[in-house]
Parts: C-alpha cells; structure tokens; sequence
C-alpha cells in the first residue's frame, strides 16, 4: 500500500480550485442509464471511486468517451444485461459505494436490477432500507439472497405513489428520484434529501425531460415520463474539498485564497467555520483565507460551550465534521462536536490524541475538544487512514505538526481528492508519496 510522508510545519501561499464534487457525480453518472442518447458531463473529479463507476459503466455497454480534461461524454444505448447477473459484476459492484445508484436507474429503464451489499467507507452501520422500501413503493417486487449478500428487484411496471421516507437518505431519495421519473402517474417523495447534490440530479433530469417539482425542498412531486433524452451538465465544485482547504489554511496559520467554490451552494459551512473563530471572507464566487496566528471558538449567547453538530441538509454535511475537529484542536477555546450520522468516524481521534490534542471521547458519535491555541503544537506520528474523511483529517494534522508524519492506506484518500499532494505541494506543503 502506498503512504504520505508528510512534514509538517510549513505554512502555504496561492491559489487552489476545488475538484468537482465527488457525491454528486457518482449520482450523475448512475443517471446517464436512463436513456438510449448522448449524456455530456463536465468537471468530473479523477479519482479512484469516480473512475471505478465509469469503469463498471463501460463494462455494463456504456460508450463512453473523454473528451478534455474532466470532460465526458457517455451514451447508454445498449447495455449488457446478461453482464449484471455474473459474477465479476456483483465482484466490482460491492466493492464501490455508489454502485447502489445504479438500482434504480436500471429498475426503471430494463425492470430489473441486481446489486451486491455495497462496499465504500467502514464509518458505521449505513443501512439500505431507505432505498429498497422507495422502490418497493414503486412497484418493485424485492428479494434478498442471504447465500451471496444480493439484492434483486424486477418490476414490469412502476407506478407512482405517496411515501414518506424513514430518513432524508441523499443516496436513496437520488435511487427513487431516478426510478420514479420513468413511473406511471405522480410520485410524492416526503422527507426527500435536499442536497446541492440532489438538486443538481434534478435540474439535470428535468432538461433530460422528466418533470420534477419542489426541486431544494424535502417534498418532491415527480411526474412520470415514457422516457428521457441527452443533455449536457456541469458538476458543482466539491464543497468537501473547500472545507478541507479552509481547514489545512487555519491549522497552518496560512493565507490562500480558493477559487470558485460556488458559494452559494455551500449552505452553513462558511459559517460553520467562522464559529470556530475563522475569518474567511467572500470574495465573488472565491473565498479568502487570512494568515491567522490564532482562532478563538465562539461560545453560545449564554456562554454555554459551543456544539458542532451535523445535520440533513441544509444543515453542517457530516463529511467535514472530521476537518473540523482537527482545526480545533489549534482553537482558543473547547467545542463538542456531536456526528449523529454515523458511529465510527471518530474512532481516528486515537491518532490525534497520539500527536498531542487535547481530546475527550465521550462516545461513538461526540468528541471534547480543548484548543492549544497554536501554544502546544501536534507532533508527527505514523498513523492509517480508515476513510475518505479521516484521511484528509489526518493530512491537515500533519501539515500542522511539528516533525514528519507518515499516512498509511492512502488509497482511502485518493478515493475522494484529486492529485491532492501535487496541488498542496504547489502551496508549499512538503507531502511526498512512497509506493
């Protein structure tokens, strides 16, 4: 396995642009299965679990060719469907996170689908009911193989209905959203996620021809069509990659300036950090971030120790909760971070405290962070990623520390970021990769 060697302690200058957003182009590509015509998609990221997806799309009989950097045209005209049954697909399907996206799309356009229990980050229980309970709803008799962990759906006709989703799953409402767009008659999706990225699959299947409304709320009426055509869309700036920018400039008490973030699809996160004592500026569609010798964490009006805590949109995404603990623990100040969403990415808090933080565990989903104050900084250490999130955690603490650290299983992190030691090195990081 390849690993970061990483020495920490030096500050960064420049400019950076965030990749495109990786959760909303896994959506998108699972899309381009609805129709027989040409998809173009621009601004998609070229990592690891973007790069799988299309290759298990090609593999599936999507023609798909590059057309620039980033840039892809896909045509789904004729798909193997013999090829989903065996068993190099279910292989390839469960080792990728995403792939459960492909369920619907397929159920909606061919009546049938098979999937695999899905693979992707080890962060805790991230149950499926959502998804199969919409579709079931939908009209698709379900079936479990307990032998091989599959799961089977067919309909010969999807109708649509009322429901109200058990949780605002962003992966499963964009599962239903895709199935019920080819239902007969009108579904209601209650509760629905309301993510940028949902809102982006959206707009993108309305100009496919589908006829969504209630689009960046959490009731969705879908009208359903006999089908879709081709069309061209352009995925947002990854806003998990923002954050993790803003967070790398604070702990490294360094000015850099990232470029059109979209900010008007970042929600609270900008906000979010500001309560950490950070004095991002908005400047047009980049964000600035000053050089800071210290950050002081807000307290509540009562003086109450601040919590940070994630929530379904638009509420704080549970992906930067990770950065954010690792930024104050450079605070002036304490801060509960509370991740409700799932109950194993705190677990890396270990390494942290290993370097030096002044951490408190108190469970699973919450975390005491007393600040340094940049007073006492972290030392370097030797640790392993065990996700997306807590990898690029882990890299912004070690820029941070004194000494060198080496990250582990950095595969996990090319999963989510783009080049990211090149284009850190380029603001004057010193992170080197070893194969």
């Amino acid at each position: 396995m390849s690993c970061f060697v990483i020495e920490g302690g030096h500050r960064l200058s420049g400019e950076i642009r965030p990749q495109g957003a990786k959760n909303e182009v896994l959506q998108i590509l699972c899309a381009v299965l609805l129709t027989r015509e040409k998809v173009t998609v621009h601004n998609v990221p070229d990592i690891l679990d973007v790069n799988n997806l299309i290759a298990l799309l090609q593999d599936m009989g999507v023609r798909t060719e590059k057309l620039g950097n980033g840039s892809y045209s896909f045509c789904a005209e004729d798909i193997d469907t013999a090829y989903l049954r065996t068993p190099e697909f279910l292989k390839r399907n469960a080792s990728l996170r995403g792939s459960i996206m492909l369920t619907g799309p397929m159920l909606a356009r061919f009546g049938y689908a098979l999937t695999a229990k899905p693979g992707g980050d080890k962060i805790g229980r991230r149950r499926l009911d959502t998804h199969f309970e919409g579709l079931k709803k939908l009209g698709a008799e379900f079936t479990y193989n307990k032998d091989n962990a599959t799961f089977e759906l067919r309909s010969k006709k999807l109708c649509g209905t009322y429901m109200l989703l058990d949780e605002a799953s962003v992966t499963g409402t964009a599962n239903i959203v895709m199935a019920a767009v080819m239902a007969k008659g009108f579904t209601t999706i209650y509760n629905a996620a309301c993510e940028p990225y949902l809102q982006q699959l959206c707009r993108m299947l309305n100009r496919m021809g589908a006829r969504i409304s209630g689009i960046a709320s959490n009731l969705l009426t879908i009208e359903g069509v006999s089908g879709l055509h081709g069309t061209e869309h352009t995925v947002l700036p990854d806003m998990i990659e923002v954050g993790s920018f803003i967070g790398m400039a604070a702990m490294t008490r360094s000015g850099i300036t990232i470029k059109n973030v979209s900010y008007d699809n970042l929600g609270i996160i900008p906000e979010s950090f500001r309560r950490l004592g950070i004095a991002l500026q908005q400047r047009g569609d980049d964000i600035y971030v000053p050089a800071q010798e210290e950050y002081a964490i807000d307290t509540f009006l009562d003086g109450s120790i601040m919590t940070i805590a994630d929530a379904p949109w638009p509420g704080l995404t549970p992906d930067l909760l990770s950065v954010m603990l690792v930024v104050a623990t450079q605070c002036k100040g304490s801060v509960l971070i509370h991740q409700k969403m799932f109950e194993s990415r705190l677990f890396f808090v270990d390494k942290l405290i290993d370097m030096g933080a002044q951490i408190i565990l108190c469970d699973p989903h919450r975390a005491v962070v007393v600040g340094h104050n940049h007073r006492m900084n972290l030392r370097g250490r030797e640790m392993t990623s065990p996700d997306i999130r807590a990898g690029i955690a882990m890299l912004i603490a070690a820029m941070g520390a004194v000494g060198t650290s080496r990250i582990h299983n950095i595969e996990q992190i090319d999963r989510g970021y783009q080049d990211i030691e090149e284009r850190l090195n380029a603001l004057g990081a010193r992170i080197t990769r070893i194969d």
